[in-house]
């Protein structure tokens, strides 16, 4: 304790802790600054099945072109002008007749029905049906029939009767050979055109058929028959 009269020194009190400034330690360090504010930021937020509906969308796209594919197939299979058929059904023989003077020519009289039918889904206006008969690959003659009209997918039946008179033959010696042996071959060729109204439009149409035809010029009948297209 200091003597009386003597003065009394005293420390400075130390700063209260609120007061105390921290910018004046050696390790204090400044803060970094604040992140600056949002400006406009957007978000968008996707669902979790966007794929899966792609892929429906994608198989959806697929299956509408593949049907419209089918549908367009089935239309040109329906509406594609196609020629008539032509069937005969009925092939006669009336007479058959070998002349040697004064040169050597030929008769003969076949009667002929025809069935023609229309495929297709319109009308078919044919301008003729011709009939002709050949020997050896050699035609001797034809007959005309009158056209008409065929509604859709419709048939008619036309008769012809070719008939030739004194009809000259190139094939002399084949001929007179086939008339020893009592059998000569013959071939008809039917033959139909026609057009086919579709909309606007007319598509010209053609078709035939043909027949080999055998006659027993004894019996004057005929022993053997075959068509094809």
């Amino acid at each position: 304790m200091a003597a009386k009269g003597e003065p009394v020194y005293y420390s400075p009190l130390p700063p209260e802790p609120s007061v105390y400034d921290h910018r004046n330690s050696p390790n204090y360090h400044q803060p970094p600054p604040p992140p600056p504010p949002p400006q406009g930021q957007c978000y968008v937020l996707l669902p979790l099945y966007h794929r899966r509906l792609s892929r429906f969308r994608s198989l959806r796209s697929q299956f509408i072109c593949g049907a419209s594919l089918v549908l367009l197939g089935v239309a040109i299979f329906f509406l594609w002008p196609s020629d008539p058929e032509i069937i005969v059904v009925g092939l006669g023989l009336n007479h058959v007749k070998v002349h040697t003077i004064p040169t050597v020519s030929l008769d003969i009289s076949m009667p002929i029905t025809v069935k023609v039918r229309n495929r297709d889904f319109f009308s078919l206006n044919y301008r003729s049906l011709v009939v002709a008969i050949e020997y050896r690959g050699k035609q001797l003659g034809y007959v005309t029939s009158q056209g008409g009209h065929l509604r859709a997918r419709g048939s008619s039946y036309i008769d012809a009767t070719l008939q030739l008179q004194e009809v000259e033959v190139y094939d002399v010696f084949q001929l007179l050979k086939d008339l020893t042996r009592g059998r000569i071959p013959f071939e008809t060729v039917t033959q139909v055109q026609g057009q086919l109204g579709l909309f606007f439009f007319n598509f010209p149409l053609q078709t035939k058929v043909s027949c080999e035809v055998i006659v027993d010029t004894d019996n004057q009948t005929i022993v053997h028959r075959n068509c094809y297209p």
